[in-house]
């Protein structure tokens, strides 16, 4: 029997002061990183929300099988927050659809959630009407009966059954009524019961999965009051896809109390944030670093390096990698670098000859 069979369905329980002491990690994790933030310079900021963006529109589609180019995700991105030096002139509509879903939940997480804006993100994610090479039912709820299956023909495992396609329209209004009028949980916990019950019902022919995470995103942006993502949830989903999938399809079956996916949820979330605050980390080091170097004689080519050596260079930086990676002449790397070297920036390691390579130097 799924819990919407049951009859006390949807009336969700929970373990309070189990749930609590993780929500309340998870929203100190939240200020920490938000205020970490904030003593960031406008334009690391804006590339650190440009990086989390993308990821998120990406990695949701990741996570449903579905591979989108992710410059030109970024670059869609870039055009929709105005940054046009990150946008490129290419544009592909499927893209678009998924970042003008995601960007709609995300800058406007204010705003109600009602029939009408679900059914233009669903618009947006299937512009052609087409699902691959299936044809489907968009922008309104589905009319077919939606099974979770997996296996090969004949050797089928159904893992989930939506209810019945007469029952979406009830089950919608009652889940939007809620959505809209409860004002008492915590936002980061009605985020986590809110993906739950939407995915439940599964209203649509498809595209449930990605919508559901938007719905994550809009409620994770409004408990913070704020469009600025700098974390990606999808991407730590995807990261522990299978988990997320094993955990939803036992919360189908185990009754009302999902305190287990709940608890899930909120830890998935916090290893998200607390992988943003690494990155943020890198990002504040890279911003003591320029400005450190503010008056340094600088051509592009070295920017571009040094800039590689801030993102945890893999191996030694030698002369000849450093005309791969500056796309130039082995006498020009070798001139960047003694400048470099002369101005304190590099140091040179230990071994010499043919082996001799370079590293930053521990002044910075």
């Amino acid at each position: 029997m799924y819990i919407y069979e049951l009859k006390e369905w949807p009336k969700f329980e929970w373990n309070q002061q189990k749930i609590l002491n993780k929500l309340i990690s998870v929203r100190h994790q939240q200020g920490l990183l938000i205020g970490g933030m904030q003593s960031i310079g406008f334009q690391l900021r804006e590339e650190t929300i440009l990086d989390s963006l993308t990821d998120d529109v990406v990695k949701s589609s990741e996570i449903e099988g579905e591979i989108l180019d992710q410059s030109l995700v970024r670059s869609s991105v870039a055009r929709y927050l105005g940054i046009q030096s990150a946008a490129a002139s290419v544009v592909d509509r499927n893209i678009e659809g998924v970042v003008e879903m995601m960007l709609d939940a995300t800058q406007k997480y204010d705003q109600p959630l009602t029939q009408a804006r679900l059914f233009r993100w669903h618009r947006n994610l299937f512009p052609l009407g087409r699902s691959g090479f299936s044809k489907i039912t968009v922008g309104e709820w589905r009319k077919t009966t939606v099974q979770v299956i997996s296996g090969s023909n004949g050797k089928e495992k159904i893992h989930f059954e939506a209810p019945p396609q007469e029952n979406v329209e009830h089950e919608m209004a009652q889940f939007l009524n809620w959505f809209n009028d409860e004002t008492e949980l915590d936002l980061v916990l009605k985020a986590a019961i809110s993906h739950l019950w939407f995915l439940t019902i599964h209203p649509f022919e498809d595209g449930n999965g990605r919508i559901g995470r938007a719905i994550l995103d809009l409620l994770l942006a409004r408990s913070e009051a704020s469009s600025h993502r700098f974390y990606s949830l999808s991407a730590q989903i995807q990261k522990e896809r299978k988990e997320y999938y094993s955990i939803l399809e036992v919360s189908q079956k185990d009754g009302l109390d999902i305190s287990v996916w709940i608890n899930w949820l909120l830890s998935c979330l916090g290893r998200a944030i607390e992988g943003a605050r690494s990155s943020f980390g890198f990002i504040l080091r890279k911003k003591l670093f320029w400005e450190a170097l503010d008056q340094a004689i600088i051509n592009e080519r070295q920017r571009k390096v040094l800039n590689l050596l801030l993102d945890e260079f893999e191996g030694n930086l030698t002369t000849m990698k450093w005309a791969k990676i500056a796309k130039c002449s082995q006498d020009t790397a070798y001139r960047d670098i003694l400048n470099l070297l002369d101005q304190g920036i590099l140091k040179k390691n230990p071994e010499g000859g043919r082996s001799a390579s370079y590293s930053l130097s521990a002044t910075f």
